[in-house]
């Protein structure tokens, strides 16, 4: 390495790292603000159907649920129509939305502790969080990607996809009766957390 080489070395590297600095910044920016919002509503909510209700137009505005539902399902999505993909999409953000809120105990508020975002691809941030609940701590990652603003497209908690964990569960159910078995197996999901 020749020593101008090696003094231009550390400058590439801090204009880089400025480069993705800016990325994690707003992501991370944008899920601290989405996070509080959520729990300022989940503190004043007085039931866990209340909390579910309020929550979810919040949750559309941070949340790509199209891209959670298309990734969820799997292959077989290219096989849906536009009305069955709205469906699906619509039971899915229920799902996640009703399922996450069952979590919660109205009133009692998590703390979240925010660890540095790392920019894995372009327009893609990983945001890692702890999250201490009633006296238990989680590991929590949440995706996020550049879509008109940046977007939740993924929850990792403890090691584990939720896209990933979805996909296990549907794509085998398209498999076995395609489409409309899927809006079916949502639906019942749904309805059980009704």
């Amino acid at each position: 390495m020749t020593k101008r080489t090696f003094l231009a070395a550390p400058l590439l590297a801090l204009l880089t790292a400025g480069l993705h600095a800016a990325p994690a910044d707003e992501a991370m920016s944008r899920l601290r603000g989405a996070v509080n919002e959520v729990l300022g509503i989940a503190t004043k909510a007085s039931s866990k159907s209340t909390l579910a209700v309020s929550v979810t137009p919040v949750l559309r505005k941070h949340i790509s649920f199209e891209t959670m539902t298309r990734r969820a399902v799997g292959p077989g999505w290219n096989s849906f129509k536009p009305d069955e993909k709205a469906k699906a999409t619509q039971l899915f953000s229920s799902l996640v939305v009703r399922t996450y809120a069952n979590k919660f105990t109205p009133g009692e508020q998590p703390r979240v502790d925010y660890k540095t975002a790392t920019s894995p691809a372009a327009g893609r941030v990983d945001v890692p969080t702890t999250l201490l609940y009633q006296g238990s701590r989680y590991s929590v990652t949440y995706r996020m990607e550049q879509a008109g603003g940046w977007l939740i497209t993924d929850v990792v908690i403890e090691g584990v996809s939720m896209i990933a964990n979805y996909r296990s569960q549907l794509d085998s159910v398209f498999k076995k009766g395609g489409a409309p078995a899927v809006l079916t197996s949502l639906q019942q999901s749904v309805s059980k957390q009704s």
